[in-house]
Parts: C-alpha cells; sequence; structure tokens
C-alpha cells in the first residue's frame, strides 16, 4: 500500500474486534512513529503501549460512557510529552505539533498493517496518568484505540456513531481550509 492509499483508507472506526498485537507489530508501529520529523529532531513523543489483560481495564474505566465501544480495543496507547522535551521559539512551542506529526505515522501504518488506529480525548487524564506512571508535568494528548474492523456494528455505539460507522463523516472542500495567494 501505498502513503495515498493508506490516507484514504484511514477511518476511525469505533466497530471493532479483537486481533493479537505481537512484541514485533508494537515495534513496528514504533519505528514508523519515530521516523517523524521534529524541531531539531528532539523527538519529544513518548507512547505507552498498553495490551496487557490487567492493565487494560484500568484505562478502560477511565473512558466515560461515550467511548464504551473502546473496550473491545486489542490495545491502547497512551501518548504523552513534555514542554521541555521540544523546541520553543518566541511564543510557538513544538512539542504538541510534532508529537501529532508523529502519531500521524503511527497511525499510517497501523492502517497499512490493517488495523483500526482511533485516536480519542475522552478520557479521566489523571487516571490514566496515574495507572500508567507517567512522569509529573507530562501531558497526556490523546489514547489511540488500536482492533481490527468489525463489520458488525458495536452495540455500545449511539445513533451518530452507528451512522459514523457506515460511511466516512464529511470533509471540508479545499476552499474551507486552505487559500493560494
Amino acid at each position: 500500500m501505498d502513503v495515498k492509499n493508506a490516507i484514504e483508507k484511514r477511518r476511525a472506526y469505533r466497530s471493532l474486534e479483537q486481533v493479537e498485537i505481537t512484541q514485533d507489530m508494537i515495534r513496528d508501529l514504533a519505528t514508523s512513529a519515530s521516523l517523524a520529523p521534529s524541531c531539531y529532531n528532539n523527538q519529544p513523543w513518548r507512547f505507552v503501549f498498553v495490551k496487557s489483560r490487567s492493565v487494560l481495564p484500568k484505562v478502560f474505566d477511565a473512558l466515560p460512557k461515550g467511548n464504551a465501544w473502546s473496550k473491545k480495543a486489542s490495545m491502547i496507547v497512551a501518548v504523552y510529552s513534555l514542554k521541555e522535551l521540544d523546541c520553543s521559539i518566541g511564543d510557538r512551542t513544538y512539542y504538541l505539533f510534532d508529537t501529532g506529526m508523529s502519531v500521524g505515522f503511527l497511525m499510517l501504518r497501523a492502517t497499512e498493517m490493517g488495523l483500526v488506529a482511533h485516536p480519542i480525548a475522552g478520557f479521566d487524564p489523571e487516571k490514566v496518568r496515574n495507572t500508567l506512571g507517567l512522569p509529573d508535568g507530562s501531558t497526556l494528548i490523546a489514547l489511540i484505540v488500536v482492533g481490527r474492523h468489525s463489520d458488525n456494528i458495536n452495540n455500545d455505539l449511539s445513533e451518530w456513531q452507528r451512522e459514523q460507522e457506515s460511511q466516512r463523516p464529511p470533509r471540508k472542500t479545499f476552499d474551507e481550509f486552505c487559500r493560494i495567494v
């Protein structure tokens, strides 16, 4: 699969089924994420790959009802960083931007591997931080829910979420987010 195909195929599905996640798969995803550009090559991103059947339920406990579908995940990746790990130039701090690019690389590689990598912001950051022992002062940016797409619609989905499963949500037109000067 080429990059354009991975971009077009990538979807934030919520209907998931279990898939075995191996150490090699995790290393492959992490390597892809590590190749993202960053300010002065600081690589400020940090990931915790959670696949343990004893730890996953503790992360699930930090999710609100609207993200109950995530409990079918095979793995959750916690994405965090610290401001001091990256450049600050004037009022521009880069750690969130650079970490976001790294997450994009990880998500595209997951798509190539036949996985869904769905980032979510709906969680209790303190619960996740405590469960995973993240460093003080770190910013827990997102959780990435990983599994395999299921054709069977997850019963935990709201009506709106069910609609999102059947077709790609609308994208803004070129003129809504771009201009040429």
